[in-house]
């Protein structure tokens, strides 16, 4: 958890400029205010790095500047076959974002559950503790393009939290930003542990206090206005109720899908699960042979009105919001509005690197990709 040194670090801190974070280079005149959009870039097939450049992004299909881009035919090589950019390798950007000591590890963050301090209150009821602290942060969303967040504890998407239908949670809320923020809980609580008018102004502190229920996949995030400018900026995270029976033993895993629009022209240039444009492309997820896998899938993207998750080589069993352990359906694709989720459970029958991705073909080729690799030798 942050220190109160660390909460004072960034109280102090102005906000860092948007502008900067075109590309490396600060904007031009002409881009501040005259921005070509992330769709009229697609729409002229222009996917080059410079092109994308220009516009905020990072992201690049190698060997393809904007007039090969156009069409949808490969065109011949040098000795008259198709060239060979077909390949979904070409599909990301370019370079990896370095995963330094103390900085967002989307690999980490998968597994990754705060439960909080725990103790037992006179009744005998659990109580968990947690501290959430308020920062302004840049945060890398893809090589080279570093984003001016509002984060929870110094990350995008903020903490995990993990309790059991029942306990009592007791969060601690230090906004150690520079503007105004709240935390809402989805659940059910009191008015007055809400989270969307008793709003903390920067420097303030307040307690939420409130019994966990019902039992399933939630999510938190700041209800300041403007909304879609307090959560587009990074201020969300998951919010787990386990049902006091458990679930099914399985490997578990947070994946919140989200969305970033680095020129500010309302539009997101970068998608993600988890923040970083590919990285799971580039890191493949290792899971073994037969292995049962939950997913924890919620959808925060801002500025469209729905992002989705498509399995390939399989099917999963998809409990909407996890609040029914008895009633499943069985797909490989879930469409998700923003603050929808569900729980996705699954297993490989086959060996070998699979495909997860949004079924927005434009998401996918601007970040949101990821590979399962499946370990162990197959009996079929």
């Amino acid at each position: 958890m942050p220190d109160q040194e660390s909460m004072g670090e960034y109280n102090n801190r102005s906000e860092p400029s948007e502008s900067r974070t075109v590309g490396n280079e600060p904007a031009s005149e002409a881009q501040t205010t005259a921005p070509l959009s992330r769709r009229q870039l697609l729409k002229a097939g222009a996917l080059g790095a410079a092109a994308l450049a220009a516009a905020g992004g990072a992201l690049a299909r190698p060997g393809r500047g904007a007039a090969q881009g156009r069409g949808d035919s490969a065109s011949p090589d040098a000795h008259g076959g198709p060239a060979e950019h077909s390949s979904h390798e070409t599909m990301m950007s370019v370079g990896d974002v370095e995963v330094k000591p103390g900085s967002f590890d989307p690999t980490a963050f998968l597994t990754h559950f705060d439960t909080g301090k725990v103790s037992r209150l006179p009744s005998g009821q659990t109580l968990r503790e947690y501290q959430i602290v308020a920062m302004d942060r840049e945060v890398e969303v893809a090589p080279g393009v570093f984003f001016p967040a509002w984060t929870f504890n110094g990350q995008v998407p903020g903490p995990t939290i993990r309790c059991t239908e029942g306990d009592r949670v007791r969060v601690k809320f230090i906004n150690g930003g520079s503007h105004p923020h709240t935390i809402h809980f989805h659940g059910i609580h009191a008015a007055n542990m809400d989270g969307s008018f008793e709003i903390i102004p920067a420097g303030g502190v307040f307690t939420y206090d409130f019994d966990a229920e019902p039992f399933g996949l939630h999510l938190y995030h700041c209800h300041s206005v403007p909304l879609k400018r307090h959560i587009h900026k990074g201020l969300y995270g998951v919010f787990i109720i386990d049902p006091k029976e458990g679930r099914p033993q399985a490997r578990e895993m947070v994946m919140m899908m989200n969305g970033f629009d680095t020129n500010f022209d309302g539009e997101n240039e970068i998608y993600a699960v988890n923040t970083v444009a590919h990285h799971y492309q580039k890191h493949p997820i290792p899971i073994g042979l037969g292995e049962q896998v939950r997913v924890y899938l919620v959808n925060i993207t801002e500025f469209d009105l729905i992002n989705s998750f498509h399995l390939h080589g399989n099917f999963f069993r998809l409990y909407r919001t996890g609040t029914r352990l008895d009633q499943y359906e069985f797909t490989d694709t879930v469409m998700l509005c923003q603050g929808e989720r569900a729980v996705l459970e699954f297993a490989y029958k086959f060996p070998g690197k699979f495909l997860f991705h949004a079924h927005q073909s434009e998401f996918a080729e601007l970040g949101w990709t990821g590979l399962f690799d499946v370990q162990g030798r197959s009996n079929v």
